[in-house]
């Protein structure tokens, strides 16, 4: 009984503090005469902390990124079908991962959903990929790249893409033109 109630009078705080999208204020760009600017070359990492195994793992890719090759891969969602079978895993397979310098593969998921995601993939982390939690999307707004899924999934999503770094920039970028597909962000067309 003490349970219950303890679960019921918590139960709005817990929905206040996790909200299911990102609020409308922090997705609203300010009023422009130019349509919003998805990343491009030239542009530096975003200064985001993001998370890996777990919520208390804090990582900054325009830390780890700031020196040397680097590849960033986006996806919709872990575990979504065309993110499992296709899109990484064909980066997981290329012979030309070895030369892309450090890897990471963002989802807008929560860090222990994307941990247990790149254990399926990669169980042995042989790949070198890092799997990499960006739970409120704030790393894929910063490179404005988040599409509105509340319909499916109740709230944003980052749109599938391929980015390569050098020294803390954008060098090449593949977005895929219509959010999900996988065609010019796939490792034997981005590599």
């Amino acid at each position: 009984m003490y349970l219950r109630s303890l679960l019921r009078s918590s139960q709005p705080r817990l929905s206040a503090t996790l909200p299911t999208k990102p609020s409308p204020s922090r997705l609203a760009r300010p009023f422009h005469s130019t349509a919003a600017a998805m990343v491009k070359e030239g542009d530096a990492v975003p200064n985001v902390e993001l998370f890996e195994t777990s919520p208390g793992n804090r990582v900054n890719l325009s830390k780890e990124l700031a020196s040397g090759k680097g590849l960033v891969i986006g996806v919709p969602a872990a575990f979504s079908p065309t993110c499992t079978g296709n899109h990484v895993p064909g980066y997981i397979a290329s012979d030309k991962l070895k030369t892309a310098g450090k890897v990471f593969v963002v989802s807008v998921n929560d860090a222990w959903v994307t941990n247990a995601w790149g254990k399926t993939l990669d169980e042995n982390k042989s790949s070198g990929i890092r799997f990499i939690a960006d739970p409120a999307g704030e790393f894929t707004q910063a490179w404005d790249v988040a599409f509105d899924t509340t319909a499916i999934t109740g709230n944003y999503r980052s749109k599938r893409y391929a980015i390569a770094t050098e020294d803390g920039k954008v060098v090449k970028v593949a977005i895929e033109p219509d959010n999900t597909s996988l065609t010019i962000s796939a490792a034997d067309k981005f590599l």
